[in-house]
């Protein structure tokens, strides 16, 4: 279940800094890419400026708390996975985190094995469950293994093909713009419009191009 989060992005926001440096250590274990702030305000800038996988947050820190950072991302993400950690043990910390859909809501200090077990959770939310995501020609997609079926032949996908994929199949039937891909694979780079045709075409060549739908100026859209 863990190997889901390999090519994901993990936002850990926490203002002590010897349980964030320990934190991160395990985090980048299972995340391709860990970014650790200090404080809910910083969080906040991070969610605006690039897009995230899983958040993981403590509640008391300066600036912006982590329970109000989060309600202000619900506004515009419900379903993004949020692992709370803290030492608060208050029922109004705890109805406040119910209230925000959080995954998990472990108190500090926490066993490593209740953190990844919350790990777990997490990236079953990524996929709802999805361990083989059939697409519209019949190929099967593995999101653990980073595998496309087809029948008995297995082609690997690539980090960046399989971020890609994932994305399409959580926007399936949605218009995806270029400047979505843009924020959601390089965040800050800002390769050609060719790079991006050249990542759908290998993409393509491995899923089947009837699945993703070119739009004329716009991007791409994949049907399900």
């Amino acid at each position: 279940m863990l190997d889901i989060l390999s090519d994901k992005k993990v936002l850990y926001a926490e203002d002590e800094e010897g349980i964030r440096a320990n934190v991160v250590d395990i985090l980048e274990l299972f995340f391709e890419k860990v970014v650790a702030v200090e404080d809910g305000r910083e969080a906040m800038s991070e969610m605006m400026l690039s897009s995230y996988d899983v958040l993981v947050f403590d509640i008391c820190m300066p600036h912006m708390d982590g329970l109000e950072a989060i309600k202000r991302i619900r506004k515009k993400d419900k379903k993004i996975p949020i692992i709370i950690l803290s030492a608060h043990t208050e029922q109004d910390y705890l109805w406040r985190a119910v209230e925000l859909k959080i995954t998990k809501y472990l108190t500090k200090p926490f066993e490593k094995d209740s953190f990844l077990e919350a790990l777990e959770l997490a990236a079953s939310e990524i996929i709802g469950d999805n361990f083989d995501i059939k697409l519209k020609n019949g190929c099967i997609y593995n999101p653990c293994q980073k595998i496309a079926c087809w029948g008995t032949k297995n082609i690997k996908l690539s980090k960046t093909e399989s971020r890609l994929l994932e994305y399409f199949i959580k926007r399936a039937n949605q218009s995806v713009t270029f400047d979505d891909i843009y924020d959601y694979i390089w965040e800050f780079e800002m390769p050609s419009k060719e790079a991006i045709k050249s990542l759908v075409k290998e993409l393509r060549r491995k899923i089947g191009s009837e699945c993703i739908k070119s739009i004329y100026g716009i991007g791409y859209m994949l049907e399900l």
